[in-house]
């Protein structure tokens, strides 16, 4: 009997899984008009989202679909965990029904009790603590791009303590590449390892930069932080000046949605749209060889 398996952070993976998933996702998007391979076909997979979504619900939706499965969207207020049942009954419930589980959530051990208690296939769609699905997107679209990452040099430009910044140090372990982020005082990680380094100026972090990242100053569910959070990350934008600083062929990326102006400049994001947007449509893709992954003996 095959264990189950389940994308709950990236340490989770190793070298190999993540070969096994971009090479299914390079075939899925490869073949997307003419698919011959359904390998969710019959099954039915449950969506579940206590924080809102564009890319992730859509993405995941489509793949599922895509894949010979059912999506079930069900939202926090759907259901009742939405009333304060606890995730374990939620879990145990939704085990015996359904065949595999999407969850977008605030806190990291609701995904992992829910997998768990539900002994189905999980994915963490995003957490207070990780978001594991861009991360893998992010890489993808690198090497899709530029080659193996291994070796290169990534710069986080921005609130470097939240999910994001935080899988990348995790991958950057993993896969063997340089990680710099640079963050005001406060905003740092409280997470490294040797092949992460912290910075508060962004100019030496994006220094030979192969790829400069950025994300939103203030994440869901930080609203009431708002006006500090902006005060704070003035200087930590993406824009030209850090480009020149980076490597030549640098790419740059934001996982979505931007704030023009504020983490960066209009000018940048229009000129690079179109790798931005290529590593967008890349969650499509990747999810499909995580859930290929998933299902796989």
């Amino acid at each position: 009997m095959s264990r189950i398996k389940s994308l709950l952070k990236i340490q989770d993976l190793t070298p190999e899984d993540l070969s096994f998933i971009f090479k299914s996702a390079t075939d899925f998007k490869k073949n997307r008009k003419s698919p011959s391979r359904f390998p969710l076909k019959g099954e039915s997979w449950g969506l579940i989202f206590s924080k809102s979504s564009t890319r992730t619900r859509v993405s995941f939706e489509v793949a599922v679909r895509e894949l010979g499965g059912s999506p079930m969207f069900l939202s926090a207020q759907d259901i009742q965990l939405g009333r304060g049942e606890p995730i374990k009954d939620t879990a145990r419930v939704l085990g015996r029904m359904i065949h595999g589980a999407i969850i977008r959530t605030y806190a990291q051990q609701d995904v992992i009790d829910f997998a768990s208690f539900s002994q189905i296939p999980t994915v963490n769609a995003l957490t207070d603590e990780e978001h594991p699905c861009q991360i893998l997107t992010d890489i993808f679209t690198f090497e899709e791009k530029r080659g193996a990452i291994k070796g290169k040099t990534v710069a986080f430009i921005g609130d470097a303590a939240c999910n994001v910044p935080r899988s990348w140090v995790f991958a950057a372990e993993l896969l063997g590449f340089k990680l710099h982020l640079a963050a005001p005082e406060g905003y740092q990680s409280t997470v490294g390892n040797r092949q992460t380094q912290f910075f508060t100026s962004p100019q030496e972090a994006a220094r030979g930069a192969h790829l400069l990242y950025t994300d939103v100053w203030v994440s869901m569910g930080m609203e009431s932080e708002a006006a500090t959070r902006e005060k704070a990350f003035q200087g930590y934008q993406l824009n030209h000046e850090l480009l020149q600083v980076a490597a030549p062929d640098a790419l740059v990326m934001h996982c979505l949605p931007a704030y023009r102006g504020k983490e960066i400049t209009e000018k940048l994001l229009e000129e690079r749209s179109q790798e931005i947007f290529d590593q967008a449509e890349n969650r499509l893709h990747v999810q499909k060889g995580v859930l290929d992954w998933l299902v796989s003996p």
